[in-house]
Formats: C-alpha cells, structure tokens, sequence
C-alpha cells in the first residue's frame, strides 16, 4: 500500500544549512575554527530550536564569550545566509506531491523567529498542510514527542508516512515508530524513493 502522507524535514532537504561554510566566507577558516572550538555555537542553536527566544540566546553567547562577541552576533543577524540557498530538485518534488493532492507535512527543529525569517525567504515553505516545528512544540528530533505529536495532529498511522531527514538518528527514531523512512542524502535519491513508492512518475520527480 502506498503511503498516504509525505512528511519533509528542512534543513538540508529543501534548503542549505551549513554554518560552518558561512563563517568561513565571513571571517575566514582560521577565525572560524577558533571561534567553533571556544564557542558551543551548535549548542547555543539548540536551545533556540526546542524554543528560547534567538536573540537572547545568541546574546547569552556573545556576552559569555566577548572576544568572540561581534562575531557570535552574526549567527541572529545573518543567519539567512547560513541557511541558503534552496535545493531546487527537492523543491520541485515539494511542488509535485502537493500538486498531485498528496499531503506533505513538514517536521523540523526550528527556532520560532528563524522559521519566520526562513518563511519570508522561501515562499514555498507554505505549501506545506501541515507544520511541526520543534520550537512551536518545545519538543525536538529526535526524541519521541515530536514524532508523536505529527501523529496526532495529523491522524496519520505511523504505516502511512514516508519520511525524508538527512540525520540518521531522526530516520531511526521514526522507523522504530513504524514510519516509512529514506535518509536524505542528495535530492535525487529521494526523488527515487517517491518514485519507487508509486507517489510521483520519473517525469513528476524529475
């Protein structure tokens, strides 16, 4: 039986997310790297995505780390540019489900401000019938809430999503829920599992 629902991680699936590489072009490898290893920047990023407010987070950083200040601020004020650009093929397979009726949903970890400024970049991210976001629902990927939480809101069984995230841990959670699952690791991969799930032609997910 096909799946009845497509549900979409974010980052990494349908747009770039790559810190790292943006202060690299910002600050260069050297400043970065120093940088990285004295500030738990990933971490701080966390708090952000199970729903503390970015600023103030990113504040908290700046002000425990001073010589790392400016820089740490970059990660609030140009965090679009760490989360760019989109991934079109999976995009266009976004495009596809939704046009041939097929419900996608959207399951991600997210900071609430910094899904809005993606909101506004990424039109497309309201294509979506329905969205869990980890800071909206102060539970994050992968522990076991959220997943539930999609369950319930969607009146999806677990047999009946397929579910697309580039982190293993994620994919895992969610297969040991009984979701269908494929680890997301460039966009034409996934294009073939839906493909091979009877949802799209190869010329729907090409």
């Amino acid at each position: 039986m096909m799946p009845k629902a497509v549900v979409f991680d974010i980052g990494r699936v349908l747009i770039e997310y790559d810190p790292e590489r943006f202060y690299d072009a910002a600050i260069g490898p050297e400043r970065r790297k120093a940088l990285f290893d004295a500030v738990d920047l990933h971490g701080f990023n966390l708090r952000v995505d199970r729903g503390e407010p970015l600023h103030d987070t990113i504040g908290e950083a700046a002000r425990a780390h001073p010589e790392f200040g400016e820089e740490i601020g970059l990660w609030a004020s140009r965090w679009i540019e760490m989360a760019s650009p989109e991934i079109p093929h999976s995009v266009r397979v976004l495009r596809a489900l939704k046009a041939k009726g097929i419900p996608v949903l959207a399951l991600s970890n997210f900071g609430t401000e910094t899904f809005e400024i993606a909101r506004a970049h990424y039109p497309f991210l309201d294509l979506f019938d329905q969205r869990y976001v980890s800071a909206h629902l102060k539970e994050i990927k992968p522990d076991p809430g959220i997943y539930h939480a999609l369950e319930q809101g969607s009146g999806f069984a677990p047999g009946d999503l397929l579910f697309t995230d580039d982190r293993p841990e994620n994919i895992d959670a969610a297969k040991r829920r009984g979701w269908r699952v494929h680890l997301f690791e460039h966009p034409q991969g996934w294009a073939d599992c839906l493909v091979d799930h009877g949802l799209l032609s190869k010329e729907e997910a090409a």
